[in-house]
């Protein structure tokens, strides 16, 4: 069993990071091997569009034709992994644009175009998406974040075989020291308080999150 994390986050020690590597340990508890990609250490982009991968008998159906940093990733989950953590932050109501950049890379190449659409990758793999945000609960739902988060478990599903897993971490401390950024309308004691109350909650869930993955036969 190998796990892939790929951590969407311009940081590399932080909060989706963080989670990330929870999960992974997880997973290495249950004996499998862990892998964690960095987007932001790639060169790479999203989709151009150029259907090598849609090509009838082409040499690159199914498959991302272009060639770059983040090809070999691909590579490796095509014919090595068993489960693939992604990680991101919200940015502006979305993931950020490398791990959105991504999955259209991921994404559309196995992608048919039939009635319903359907898959032609040729394993199946368990997923799941943890998601860190400065909003709470609340306002995640007012915002319509939930949306965003069903149609990526729905496309994960329909191209890898396994229904997704979402984690999210909810109000997360932003900065080491608020004192020394612009930030008027929150409160960096509660901010705080959450960190150390409900921070280590989060990092446990995404621990078991990693042993079920695991655990999957």
């Amino acid at each position: 069993m190998h796990v892939l994390a790929i951590n969407g986050s311009p940081r590399k020690k932080w909060n989706t990071a963080t989670l990330l590597t929870k999960a992974l340990d997880g997973a290495a508890g249950r004996g499998a091997t862990t892998e964690l990609v960095h987007l932001y250490d790639l060169a790479y982009k999203g989709c151009t569009s150029c259907f090598a991968c849609k090509m009838i008998d082409g040499p690159s159906n199914g498959r991302c034709a272009m060639q770059d940093e983040l090809r070999p990733v691909l590579e490796r989950i095509e014919t090595t992994v068993d489960a693939l953590i992604l990680g991101s932050p919200i940015y502006f109501g979305q993931m950020t644009g490398e791990m959105r950049s991504f999955l259209e890379r991921l994404l559309f190449p196995p992608l048919i175009y039939s009635q319903p659409p359907r898959s032609i990758f040729p394993r199946t793999i368990r997923t799941a998406v943890v998601y860190t945000m400065n909003v709470d609960e609340e306002r995640c739902a007012q915002m319509g974040y939930p949306a965003m988060f069903d149609a990526t478990e729905a496309a994960l599903s329909r191209a890898f075989g396994f229904e997704t897993e979402t984690l999210c971490s909810f109000d997360t401390y932003q900065f080491p020291d608020y004192g020394k950024v612009i930030m008027e309308y929150m409160d960096p004691a509660k901010k705080a308080a959450r960190r150390a109350e409900v921070f280590p909650e989060d990092c446990r869930r995404a621990f078991t999150l990693g042993e079920r993955l695991a655990a999957k036969d």
